[in-house]
């Protein structure tokens, strides 16, 4: 049997990041193991390339969430990478911390070590900032986060609409303060996608102490007592095990790191019963806590043929298109999902921002599919910190059976109350002249619906997620927690989960730039723990 002082599981945003650090001093033999493949999808790493891969099953686990789920009452589309990169390999690059009060959030929930300024180094020791180093931002790093090189003039257009309208110009949302409208940077580095995969494996490839297995599906921790001590896998339909002589960490992200726990015998006694599987130790929190951004999309038809819609349905706009790109490393193809955005209030008595707007450059009704055949661009209002909780659990013994992911959208009616206040604000944002010089209609909702019913209805059927769910196993102190603050898993030893499932709560924004920083902070604490 091999063996490694450490086994990660998971070759995603922590996984990689964990895989790095873990292996800088020379000391530890590593193995970083991934279910998917190698991250040589040429599409990968082309930006606008992740509307290549959302339903290519080759790079995507293609999840599906509950068909009857909550409120909504409909399945949604959750893909989660399946590559090495994990879900940085697909994703829209852009690159958001979230707030200051968001991590003394978990301070006070009694995570010690997880303030603002407990983790604000790690965001600065893992980045190359583009626009250079002061207090926020570092340049040492290995994450390349960069400006857009081309100024789309529907983004200023929408920026400078909000600024009008009364709302805040801000250049730096992960400055200062978040608060404001203005450009978004991308995780990426000369016109080409920065995955985690290559921010920190580049390097690692290389050194003679890291092993990394693609193709390997774990299916099973072997607990030795209640010490993790190996990890079971398939791979070319043959199952293998290895063996852990420090620790096993988890980062498998916040859908399949419960699942694998439950498959392992730690989680609800009840579920665990339900399969056949023995308990090794009893944690109610596992597949408990999941939260998701749910988005309320504002399509609107353009009068100017500027947008990917255009690109997407011109054979000749394509051809121009893909020859800027090859050429210059600019243009459509270069782009992340949001040149610009915005956070802002739906009400002024709140402390902070509660939704998160983005200018996408295009319009689809089918996630995943054709642009519309009109010039097209979608505003997208973001539910911050959704109330509603849901979870995931194992709908099988098998672990290969995908597990069942229950978000429970908009099951809080306070949160349904925001996304109808945000629709409200960017229509008025949109109905300024700088945007409105632009708009020939609204498409969706359209502005026949308006009354809180119609826009309630309208939830129903549109409502998107943004693809960051968090929370399934918390970190935390009450009967509910999975991890303590340095990520060990509570009632076993020598096993630990790092990824996005920790968070307690939502970080206000997208979350690969935070599983990074999570990964970076728990490296610091695993390699302290073994001096």
């Amino acid at each position: 049997m091999d063996e490694f002082d450490f086994i990660i599981v998971g070759a995603g945003s922590a996984g990689c990041t964990l895989a790095s650090r873990l292996s800088e001093n020379g000391k530890y033999n590593i193995c970083l193991m991934e279910a998917g493949g190698k991250d040589t999808n040429p599409w990968i790493h082309v930006p606008i390339g992740y509307a290549k891969l959302f339903t290519n099953k080759n790079v995507n686990w293609l999840y599906q969430t509950k068909y009857d789920d909550g409120w909504v009452k409909r399945s949604m589309a959750a893909p989660r990478g399946k590559v090495l990169g994990g879900s940085s390999s697909i994703n829209g690059m852009i690159y958001i911390r979230g707030q200051k009060e968001d991590y003394n959030h978990w301070r006070q929930l009694g995570n010690t070590g997880w303030s603002y300024d407990d983790i604000l180094p790690y965001f600065k020791k893992a980045e190359i900032q583009e626009r250079g180093e002061n207090e926020f931002h570092g340049i040492s790093g290995n994450l390349h986060v960069s400006d857009h090189k081309d100024n789309h003039p529907l983004a200023k257009a929408y920026v400078d609409a909000a600024v009008e309208e009364g709302f805040k110009a801000n250049n730096d949302f992960n400055g200062e303060t978040q608060e404001g409208f203005g450009p978004y940077q991308w995780t990426t580095y000369k016109g080409r996608r920065w995955s985690a995969a290559k921010a920190y494996l580049s390097d690692v490839k290389k050194k003679k102490n890291v092993t990394i297995i693609t193709g390997a599906h774990a299916t099973k921790i072997i607990f030795d007592q209640k010490v993790a001590k190996q990890i079971e896998y398939i791979k070319d339909g043959k199952i293998n095990v290895i063996q852990a002589n420090k620790e096993i960490i988890l980062s498998l992200g916040a859908f399949n790191s419960p699942q694998l726990l439950q498959l392992s015998g730690i989680g609800p006694k009840k579920l665990l019963d339900s399969y056949g599987i023995e308990t090794v130790h009893e944690l109610k929190g596992v597949g408990e806590n999941l939260q998701d951004h749910i988005n309320a999309p504002v399509i609107y038809q353009l009068n100017k043929p500027f947008t990917v819609n255009d690109v997407y349905n011109n054979f000749f706009r394509r051809i121009g298109s893909g020859l800027e790109y090859i050429f210059k490393r600019k243009g459509m193809l270069s782009m992340g999902v949001a040149y610009a955005g915005g956070f802002f209030k739906t009400n002024e008595t709140f402390e902070t921002s509660d939704i998160q707007s983005l200018v996408l450059m295009f319009s689809t009704t089918a996630i995943g599919g054709a642009p519309h055949k009109y010039p097209g661009v979608t505003v997208v209002c973001t539910l911050l910190r959704p109330e509603s909780r849901g979870y995931v659990k194992i709908s099988s013994s098998d672990p290969l059976s995908p597990p069942e992911i229950a978000p429970n959208y908009l099951s809080v009616e306070s949160d349904r109350q925001k996304l109808l206040d945000a629709i409200r604000i960017v229509r008025r944002i949109c109905e300024n002249k700088n945007f409105s010089k632009y708009v020939v209609q609204e498409e969706y909702p359209g502005l026949d619906k308006d009354s809180d019913d119609q826009l309630l209805d309208y939830l129903k059927d549109m409502s998107r997620t943004s693809y960051h769910p968090v929370g399934t196993c918390k970190m935390g102190t009450d009967n509910m927690a999975v991890v303590d603050n340095e990520l060990k898993v509570s009632g076993v030893r020598s096993l630990r989960v790092v990824d996005a499932s920790i968070m307690p709560t939502l970080v206000s924004g997208n979350t690969n730039a935070p599983t990074i920083m999570i990964a970076e902070k728990a490296s610091d604490m695993i390699l302290n723990s073994h001096k």
